[in-house]
């Protein structure tokens, strides 16, 4: 048994097609698997059934699976540590990162990153929570950016920063002649929100069911971005919640219908998350400390309320 032959049987779990992972792991499909036949035949076990179309893993499959996955990891760990050991930033790092802090958080620490740590190679994905704690099991990425907390079993957290929510309230709305906004002012039947798939969406939902039961069915109008929610706002269709970096983009003139909550203030919790297997840790490091050094700067706000974004329909 080899670890090639595990990075070759996770190729065919990942893709349930031979031609297609031996792509992946630049081989071809004859030598993947011939590796892998000889793998079952040491073993005495079919790992994969190859009567089903797409190919499925047996029984036993799915666990030698599980254990290959462990056992690549740790294999991995052994070039970290010597890269660790010499002090060594650099390499490929995959890194996926939810859509609503993407293009707020993305632009205020890419660039200093990229200059202090010019021997790593980043490979950024929008992806949504649910995407990136698959991905980050499965081990086709090293860490991401998210809203936590997540509650999930094998993922470490690493708190980043609060973001406050904020209201985005036009002039013919009912809480417009507010100062600042409670919790309990809030009516989920009048707020535009994110589509499903958005833990922001789910956030605001939680958020509301603090005082008051809700029905979901209740949603009318709900859009991918928060471009388009100010818009249905401004034409008075209802109010939106916006997080606090998105609001620092605003144009004046609707910066002046932004309604910040009474303490203490309802916020995100945005988290660098990664695998417990721990790899690559140094990069992750660095990216800790590269964002904490330029959010401090942005985000000020300590009495907070930390909302989950799990959805608890």
């Amino acid at each position: 048994m080899t670890i090639t032959q595990l990075h070759y049987v996770l190729a065919v779990a990942e893709h349930k097609n031979f031609t297609k992972a031996a792509q992946k792991v630049f081989v071809t499909q004859p030598t993947l698997s011939m590796q892998i036949q000889k793998l079952e035949e040491e073993l005495d076990i079919q790992i994969f059934d190859r009567s089903k179309k797409p190919i499925q893993l047996t029984e036993t499959g799915q666990k030698i699976v599980h254990q290959a996955r462990n056992i690549v990891n740790e294999s991995d760990r052994i070039k970290d540590i010597v890269d660790q050991q010499k002090g060594y930033v650099g390499g490929i790092f995959k890194l996926g990162i939810i859509p609503t802090v993407m293009p707020t958080l993305l632009p205020l620490f890419i660039t200093n990153f990229i200059k202090k740590y010019p021997k790593v190679k980043l490979k950024i994905e929008e992806l949504n929570t649910d995407a990136i704690i698959e991905k980050l099991k499965e081990g086709h990425l090293d860490a991401a950016i998210a809203a936590t907390p997540l509650e999930q079993e094998g993922i470490k957290e690493n708190p980043l920063y609060y973001e406050p929510f904020v209201g985005y309230i036009p002039p013919s709305h009912r809480l417009n002649k507010k100062e600042k906004i409670a919790v309990s002012d809030l009516d989920l039947d009048d707020i535009l929100l994110l589509q499903d798939g958005h833990c922001f969406k789910d956030g605001i939902i939680n958020l509301c069911k603090v005082t008051r039961g809700t029905n979901d069915d209740h949603f009318q109008l709900e859009s991918g971005s928060f471009e388009t929610l100010i818009s249905l706002a401004n034409e008075g269709l209802g109010m939106t919640l916006l997080p606090y970096l998105h609001t620092l983009e605003l144009k004046e003139s609707e910066k002046q219908h932004l309604k910040m909550f009474e303490d203490p203030v309802p916020a995100r919790e945005v988290s660098l998350i990664y695998n417990r297997s721990e790899l690559k840790m140094q990069i992750i490091e660095a990216m800790r400390s590269t964002i904490a050094g330029v959010i401090k700067g942005a985000i000020a706000y300590q009495n907070v309320q930390i909302i989950s974004p799990i959805n608890k329909k």
